[in-house]
């Protein structure tokens, strides 16, 4: 009788427990959904507010622009960004991104804190690290763009980190590029057992035996930079593992000479051997570009693929040249969009920034003749229609082949950019 009533007792229990379990979900799974749904529609109507407060301003994009093809697309964005929010987009040409950083550093000094000249920068590496740490950019807009969901962050870790820095929020990510070699067919070729060197040692070697025949941008060129960081890289492949982490940390003055030192040593082999004998080098990757046109050189790189192709459709280079990546690997990147903390019409960038990030201009971009710079969209991301923009045709014969880089190499610490120009300077630059 007892065991009876216990039971009845125990199951009525139950019923209840189980009752309460199920009114207990749903409420946690309506709540749920009514706070992303309430997410979504904060997120919705900020974005409403951005682009109402963001038509009918000027955009001062600050960019690089030392390349034909990067600033006819530029200015392509601009006719679309005026089509679609009457935002007046001006390019402020660059010869280095330094120039936009000291420019918003000395505004800042001076307490001009919501009226400032540069509204969006092309920015990423040692300029994003040194905005990064006098807060000079505005915070957590990036990673609320409608466009932003199309690059897969939570699965795609470079569009948060540039050079190993989280960009919390405070860049867009716009594209990538790689270190692409190039070479004249006519002077490497295999009849001629001219071998075309597709490592760092063999480069060495290559350039050895061929002296005159390659050179490099002296510092504090980017290409030349560039060059400097892939050697410094390579040369650490087989390193200790304590020594190789020190490329992703802080360069320090403990650290420097331990990790620099092979660097110096593998120049010491390699600068008799080149262009002038290492006595003099070019100001610029432009001025790279045009000795090989000139055929004093016979092998070059860019951090443009495109550059070339587009280069040898202009005449700038012979139909002769070919591209080709290094088999021990490119070093990489993703370049990004940030807006000062004080720009004058931040809500305004933010809708230049979200349609550089939109599968149509990405893809208009990645074209091999408008730019060639890959995209930071993942494809996956996209519905078929959109995928489609990115079908390409027949690409050109000096034109980088389809999945040539097998192997990339990330960017050291932004540190030690400083470290490599201050270090070759005092070895190799006082001649120059």
């Amino acid at each position: 009788m007892y065991a009876s009533k216990y039971w009845q007792t125990a199951t009525r229990y139950s019923v209840y427990c189980v009752a309460f379990c199920v009114c207990l979900i749903t409420s946690l799974s309506t709540f749920a959904n009514n706070s992303a749904h309430n997410m979504s529609k904060e997120r919705l109507t900020r974005w409403e507010n951005i682009e109402t407060l963001g038509n009918n301003q000027s955009v001062y994009f600050y960019a690089w622009g030392g390349d034909a093809q990067i600033n006819a697309y530029i200015q392509w964005a601009a006719q679309q960004v005026k089509t679609k929010y009457n935002i007046n987009l001006v390019h402020v040409k660059l010869s280095d991104t330094s120039e936009a950083v000291s420019r918003v550093l000395a505004e800042k000094s001076a307490h001009n804190n919501d009226q400032g000249s540069v509204d969006l920068v092309w920015i990423n590496g040692a300029n994003f690290a040194t905005m990064s740490e006098h807060a000079l950019l505005l915070k957590q807009w990036a990673n609320k763009l409608p466009h932003f969901a199309y690059t897969d962050p939570a699965n795609n870790p470079a569009v948060n980190f540039d050079f190993g820095i989280p960009t919390n929020g405070m860049e867009a990510p716009w594209g990538q590029a790689s270190l692409t070699f190039y070479y004249d067919s006519l002077a490497i070729n295999e009849q001629t057992n001219n071998k075309l060197p597709t490592t760092l040692n063999e480069l060495l070697n290559w350039s050895t035996q061929n002296p005159g025949r390659f050179s490099y941008p002296k510092p504090p060129d980017f290409l030349g930079m560039s060059f400097l960081k892939y050697a410094l890289v390579i040369l650490h492949q087989q390193s200790s593992g304590n020594i190789k982490a020190q490329l992703n940390q802080a360069a320090t003055a403990n650290n420097t000479a331990q990790v620099l030192t092979p660097l110096w040593n593998f120049l010491n082999k390699l600068h008799p051997t080149l262009w002038r004998g290492g006595t003099h080098f070019m100001q610029s990757g432009a001025q790279m570009r045009r000795l090989v046109d000139d055929t004093e050189l016979s092998i070059a790189f860019t951090f443009s693929a495109p550059e070339v192709p587009a280069a040898v459709k202009r005449y700038d280079l012979p139909k002769s040249i070919r591209s080709y990546a290094m088999a021990d690997g490119s070093l990489s990147n993703t370049h990004f969009v940030a807006i000062p903390y004080n720009a004058s019409h931040p809500q305004s960038a933010q809708l230049v920034a979200n349609f550089l990030l939109s599968p149509e201009a990405q893809a208009q971009k990645q074209k091999a003749h408008i730019w060639g710079d890959k995209s930071v969209l993942i494809q996956s991301r996209l519905t078929p229609e959109q995928q489609a923009l990115f079908k390409t045709a027949k690409p050109h014969p000096s034109a980088l082949p389809f999945n040539s880089i097998k192997r990339t190499l990330s960017e050291p610490h932004p540190s030690w950019v400083n470290a490599i120009m201050q270090g070759w300077q005092t070895r190799y630059g006082v001649s120059q």
